[in-house]
């Protein structure tokens, strides 16, 4: 069954539940994925229990205001007559388009599985919620080019003061010293793998490359493990930046790869992707040790207009932009026009524009990745996926102007790659991360452990 999400009605089709809320709140503080599931959950709970006063605790007001609680009471028991008594909740899947955020638990019932889906606004408020048919998201399997037998695992911590990030460290089997990667995310609370639906870049390229004789480390990112943390303090949240979210790990991580017995200490790189690639430039001007730096689809312009640009390409795969739709542009531009209009005097302001306090934003302003990459004297490997919609040629090319002068700099673009350097055909879309399943190109993990095992 297709589900269309209508704006500030309902609509009951074979007592399939289609909650429609209120528009989006851009600018506001991004809710932690697993606060997001948690409501999620408190949902399900309150109708299956019949607490349907309960059930709207955390939604809009428009949703308040439609979705009474005889209404809920009225849907979830026509459901029921439908599927059969409800018996559990799975794990959840999430995914975001443009300013909202959607969970998705499998809810299982007499008759069949059907997920719930939950829509949230930029504020963590729930602004809609649907029963779908249920869809099986498989993790995608071990790469084929990796060799388990060739390579072990230990858990280690990074420690950056008072902030400890549980990571993995994957070794080749042997006894070194071996060269070594620290592998730091792009932008989000990413985990160690930086998931995306059922993909796993960064554990393809660790087991990719330890498979190949060189060790990877990777680890939960900062926002990831204290996303409420730095959220719920004021004073944390409007001091954070991106050296606190990416730079300072990143450099906590190098070095305890130098400090492990069996890596070579002087053969220690350090790959960027996407954000993470963003901020290499940062990242090799405070680290004055690391042998390398590879970055994989950095971006090189200002991050609030590569986020106005991503969101009129994903209105535009829905077709002629709807009147809400061009309201929602309106609210981000608007939002856009305020971040540009930052002042110093904004600097220690509480206030949150697209999940970022105005320091984060400051601290970016005039910020050139590509301009200051020249000052980097160390090698530089720089990748990009043509099939990338997120960071695209446009920002590949300005490294290669910056850069195309240095002799220690490779570049290399591969044009079946989208943003996660797994290959696909065809128009990109979000939901070739979310709902299929694939790993990171073989090319590019061969032209990584080439390059690294080229430095002397």
């Amino acid at each position: 069954m297709s589900v269309r999400v209508y704006r500030d009605k309902f609509c009951l089709a074979f007592l399939i539940f289609i909650l429609v809320a209120s528009g989006p709140v851009i600018g506001q503080e991004k809710v932690a994925a697993t606060d997001l599931e948690i409501k999620a959950r408190n949902l399900v709970d309150n109708l299956r229990l019949g607490k349907y006063d309960l059930a709207g605790e955390h939604f809009d007001e428009t949703m308040k205001k439609q979705a009474t609680p005889a209404f809920l009471k009225m849907v979830w028991e026509g459901l029921l007559t439908q599927v059969g008594v409800f018996k559990e909740v799975g794990e959840p899947r999430f995914e975001s388009k443009a300013s909202y955020d959607f969970v998705y638990l499998p809810c299982v019932f007499e008759k069949q599985i059907l997920d719930i889906r939950v829509v949230f606004n930029s504020r963590g408020e729930i602004a809609g919620f649907s029963f779908v048919p249920h869809l099986e998201v498989k993790e995608s399997p071990p790469p084929a080019y990796a060799s388990p037998k060739l390579f072990e695992e230990q858990q280690v911590e990074i420690k950056t003061g008072e902030w400890v990030l549980p990571g993995t460290l994957t070794r080749p089997k042997g006894q070194g010293p071996f060269p070594a990667v620290v592998l730091v995310h792009g932008s989000g609370p990413n985990d160690r793998d930086e998931s995306i639906g059922p993909n796993k870049p960064f554990r393809d390229i660790a087991w990719g490359l330890a498979s190949q004789g060189i060790a990877v480390l990777r680890y939960d990112k900062r926002t990831k493990v204290y996303g409420q943390k730095i959220a719920s303090e004021l004073k944390l949240m409007a001091a954070f930046t991106v050296d606190d979210e990416t730079v300072a790990d990143a450099i906590s991580a190098a070095e305890l790869l130098r400090l492990t017995s069996w890596i070579d200490p002087k053969k220690v790189f350090i790959l960027g992707h996407s954000l993470g690639g963003m901020l290499i430039p940062r990242i090799a001007l405070r680290d004055e040790k690391a042998a390398g730096f590879i970055i994989l689809a950095g971006l090189t312009r200002p991050l609030e207009d590569t986020i106005l640009e991503q969101t009129k390409y994903l209105l535009a795969l829905q077709g002629t932009l709807t009147e809400e739709g061009k309201k929602r542009l309106g609210e981000l531009e608007k939002v856009i026009a305020r971040i540009k209009s930052l002042t110093e005097a904004d600097r220690n302001s509480t206030e949150v524009l697209l999940g970022a306090s105005p320091a984060y934003w400051l601290d970016l302003r005039g910020y050139n990745p590509a301009e200051e990459a020249r000052k980097i004297d160390r090698p530089l490997l720089i990748l990009q996926g043509k099939r990338d919609y997120q960071v695209t040629e446009v920002d590949f090319n300005n490294w290669k102007k910056a850069l195309s002068e240095k002799k220690n700099v490779a570049f290399k673009i591969y044009p079946a790659c989208n943003h996660l350097f797994i290959e696909g055909k065809g128009l990109i879309t979000p939901d070739e991360y979310l709902y299929k399943a694939g790993n990171v190109s073989e090319e590019v993990i061969n032209d990584i452990a080439a390059w690294i095992k080229s430095i002397k």
